[in-house]
């Protein structure tokens, strides 16, 4: 049952955890619960409010298996394609806005930052890489996507805003920094994906070093992390399937997932 906020303001949640899908799942619930009903731009008449808050997700251990959650609304095979998306920029060539096709990608904006005036595009992962190796405790290792000269007037703006990493000992901790967030379609997927990327810049950072540097600690920061009214039924569907299976029954380890990933591989090599 929808559980409402009766405040007017949106409430800043934390959900802390060892894996994704358990943070993730968790921070689902919270969102479900103590959210406030709010409107969004892309409501229809008939659709309810949404639930939305600000959330803030700490994964202390990204990589720890199950990291899969059987309940994300896509398919595996699809899930590596987004991985591919954001770290290799297999649909960077989608990127024609002239032609109303898409309007950027998050690979194309962290590796080939364009900016205005004909300077040449800067790759941000590069020098973050090349910052973190000189100095690792450094405060400035970051990325970002947002072009204030060009975003705005997007229908479809960037959602995730900034990367920002720091190494700890021999660990890389990476924060994720979005305005929005879809809790229940997209979440999951964002937070598998850019810890793939956080998995790559410490294996990048690795080698320049000399010295080994794993990924650490993951946190997700959505300024608005919402479930939209206009899927609650699907929604509703989730929130049973808790009450019906255990943890380990609602989750996949990462070797269940690789047949489906190579699949995947293979099509996109095709």
């Amino acid at each position: 049952m929808n559980q409402t906020n009766t405040t007017k303001d949106c409430p800043v949640i934390i959900v802390r955890g060892e894996t994704l899908p358990e943070v993730w799942e968790n921070s689902l619930l919270e969102c479900w619960k103590k959210g406030i009903a709010v409107k969004t731009e892309y409501d229809k008449p008939e659709d309810p409010l949404s639930k939305d808050c600000t959330m803030i997700m700490e994964v202390t251990h990204p990589f720890k298996e199950p990291r899969l959650h059987r309940a994300f609304p896509a398919g595996l095979e699809d899930l590596e394609i987004y991985r591919q998306e954001v770290l290799y920029g297999i649909h960077d060539d989608w990127i024609k806005p002239e032609e109303g096709k898409w309007e950027y990608t998050y690979h194309e904006r962290l590796f080939n930052y364009k900016i205005p005036h004909n300077l040449p595009p800067i790759n941000q992962i590069d020098f973050v890489v090349d910052k973190l190796s000189k100095t690792p405790y450094s405060r400035r290792a970051q990325a970002v996507t947002w072009k204030c000269w060009l975003d705005p007037g997007f229908d479809d703006a960037p959602c995730l805003q900034r990367l920002w990493l720091r190494i700890f000992r021999d660990s890389l901790q990476l924060n994720i920094h979005l305005r929005s967030n879809d809790a229940f379609k997209a979440a999951f997927m964002n937070m598998f994906a850019f810890t793939e990327l956080q998995k790559m810049i410490a294996k990048k950072i690795s080698q320049k070093m000399g010295k080994k540097i794993k990924p650490g600690k993951y946190i997700h920061i959505a300024d608005s992390y919402h479930i939209y009214g206009s899927y609650y039924k699907d929604f509703q569907g989730f929130l049973s399937t808790l009450e019906k299976r255990s943890f380990k029954e609602r989750t996949w380890h990462t070797s269940f997932a690789e047949p489906f990933f190579e699949e995947a591989r293979k099509k996109l090599e095709k």
